[in-house]
């Protein structure tokens, strides 16, 4: 007898709020890893993640680098304006930002950011107007870099610090773009990448710009009525072949983190893996039908989130429920600086 249709409150467990994650652990690899491919988990630490792959096994990164999206300044009337940079519009001094202030901007007016350099407002954007079009006076990486600050999820409750602008990015970071760590990728360190070499495990990357959606709730109960958000990816034809030559040396394809395996899954909708780049707002629940992805290194994400559902649709609803149930008894830490989980797929 087949269960009922999934709504977001299967997805909802109760979290003890200490259990949120507000730093990161001292050294990367020293997280707690919790290893979730059998029936039952099994307690570990991160840097053992070498001996649990085997040769021939092919580790995929998103090589994406965090910005300093976060930017505050002033209306022209004085009223203070908080703003996340959602995109930077390739090849143009064009933003599209999240704007937080008591009454929105008017198109022709302007922002002073940090007292230091105007941006003008050029309309209302996004797939509900929800966002603002800015356009800044000269590259907004260089003045993002210069005058931004770390976007540390809304979970972490304290503002960034020297240490986050270091700790909120993979040490393998590389195309610039998003305001949300790959946040399964912040335990490597220079030694696991090392010891997974000498053991002989591959590695490839995509870039997936991960976007302030990602900590969205989900407002509706059906999962059918949820609009998801888009992101901007890219698969290498490396990559591709990458992982090409893993199928045919009987080894695994490991996602690191959910981004990665949004790319990947995204850009074999079509049946075969494509490399190439473009948006996707691939939306994966249980019943969704894995091409890629064999594996898959992810931390412990929110209650009723769309992140929840991947992970249940990748290794089995119950299970990963069971294991969630495991990892509250056992403290582990939870989100973006919290431990990992590294699971099979059982569909």
């Amino acid at each position: 007898m087949s269960r009922p249709p999934f709504t977001v409150s299967d997805f909802d467990f109760a979290l003890p709020p200490e259990l949120i994650a507000q730093h990161p652990a001292p050294e990367r690899s020293a997280s707690r890893l919790l290893d979730g491919r059998a029936a039952s988990p099994v307690d570990r630490v991160f840097r053992e993640l070498p001996g649990l792959l085997n040769p021939g096994d092919l580790l995929v990164f998103n090589n994406t680098k965090v910005i300093k999206a976060r930017l505050y300044g002033a209306k022209q009337t004085g009223g203070s304006v908080e703003a996340l940079i959602e995109r930077v519009i390739a090849g143009t001094c064009e933003v599209h930002a999240h704007l937080r202030a008591s009454k929105s901007p008017k198109p022709g007016s302007r922002v002073r950011f940090n007292e230091a350099f105007d941006a003008e407002v050029l309309g209302r954007c996004g797939p509900d107007g929800g966002m603002f079009h800015l356009r800044f006076p000269s590259d907004p990486f260089a003045l993002l870099e210069q005058h931004g600050h770390v976007p540390l999820p809304p979970y972490i409750e304290h503002a960034d610090e020297a240490d986050d602008v270091r700790r909120y990015q993979t040490v393998f970071a590389k195309e610039p773009g998003a305001v949300a760590a790959p946040t399964a990728a912040l335990h490597f360190d220079e030694g696991v990448l090392a010891a997974l070499a000498a053991r002989g495990v591959a590695s490839a990357h995509v870039t997936l710009h991960v976007g302030a959606g990602t900590f969205q709730p989900v407002r509706v109960e059906q999962l059918a009525e949820h609009k998801m958000h888009s992101e901007w990816f890219e698969v290498p034809a490396a990559t591709v072949a990458a992982i090409a030559a893993t199928r045919a040396r009987g080894g695994k394809v490991v996602a690191v983190g959910t981004t990665t395996l949004r790319a990947l899954e995204s850009a074999a909708l079509g049946g075969e893996l494509q490399a190439g780049a473009r948006e996707t707002a691939i939306f994966i629940t249980p019943g969704f039908e894995f091409r890629v992805v064999d594996c898959l290194l992810t931390n412990f994400h929110l209650p009723k989130s769309t992140l929840m559902m991947l992970v249940s649709a990748f290794a089995g609803y119950e299970h990963v429920m069971r294991l969630y149930r495991h990892a509250i008894a056992q403290g582990y830490r939870f989100f973006s600086y919290g431990d990992a989980m590294l699971l099979e797929r059982r569909t």
